[in-house]
């Protein structure tokens, strides 16, 4: 009885052991199912993304001026902000939710962005199921979530710093859980994603991902503010009602 399911279970080990393919990310024993190398050169991978971010942001700018022209430099700004983090959540982390199993296997212009990034978080090629809950649920809720308050901020909409505040506390939330499991597993179960280029580390991980941390603490910060002078001035309004 025992002997067949020792020889299932060496027979799924041996294949698992051929399928592990030489791959560059860090732990190097990690298992990536059908591991392609990138096709396109990393100066290359790296200006498409730039310059799409930088076209998306210059075409903000100029749409949101022409579509109200009474907006305030901080409110041009944020609605950049919202328009290019939305964008982000939506098409580059919603593409890894829908093929996080095979991504290691793709050569889709986005699918090797993913790979190239994954140097410095391998966990994007490993099935990690925490992030790709969290990737999911910033695709579905917070890129969503992030151009409807662009549009709130250009149509000057009372509810603006209510769904500003949900919205930067769900991105704030998620990168914080983001940067915390990396830095459990690092320390408690010397377990490092990260490949130990500087570059990687430095670049990739820290400064791409820091973006979502201090922006939208900043407009935490200021949709509580804004919160508080809204109430306040009401609260004296009808103070002063009362007195008379």
């Amino acid at each position: 009885m025992a002997e067949p399911v020792v020889e299932n279970l060496a027979s799924n080990m041996t294949k698992m052991a051929q399928n592990l393919l030489p791959h560059p990310y860090y732990p190097l024993d990690a298992y990536i199912d059908g591991y392609a190398a990138n096709e396109w050169s990393v100066p290359a991978l790296l200006s498409v993304f730039f310059g799409a971010c930088l076209a998306l942001f210059t075409t903000t700018y100029f749409v949101a001026r022409r579509l109200n022209t009474h907006l305030t430099p901080g409110e041009l700004t944020t609605t950049m902000w919202f328009v290019l983090s939305g964008a982000i959540h939506l098409f580059f982390e919603g593409y890894y939710a829908a093929n996080y199993a095979t991504l290691g296997t793709k050569q889709t212009l986005i699918g090797q962005m993913w790979k190239e990034y994954a140097f410095s978080d391998s966990r994007y090629l490993t099935q990690n199921s925490f992030v790709l809950c969290m990737e999911t649920v910033t695709a579905v809720c917070w890129g969503p979530g992030c151009l409807i308050v662009a549009a709130m901020i250009m149509t000057r909409n009372p509810y603006r710093y209510a769904v500003q505040m949900v919205v930067s506390m769900g991105q704030f939330y998620g990168d914080a859980l983001y940067f915390a499991t990396c830095l459990f597993d690092h320390v408690a179960m010397g377990i490092a994603y990260s490949r130990p280029e500087p570059f990687y580390f430095w670049f990739y991980f820290v400064l791409m991902n820091a973006f979502w941390i201090a922006i939208p603490g900043y407009l935490i910060y200021e949709s509580a503010v804004e919160t508080a002078k809204a109430v306040g001035k009401v609260q004296r309004m009808e103070a002063s009602k009362k007195a008379v």
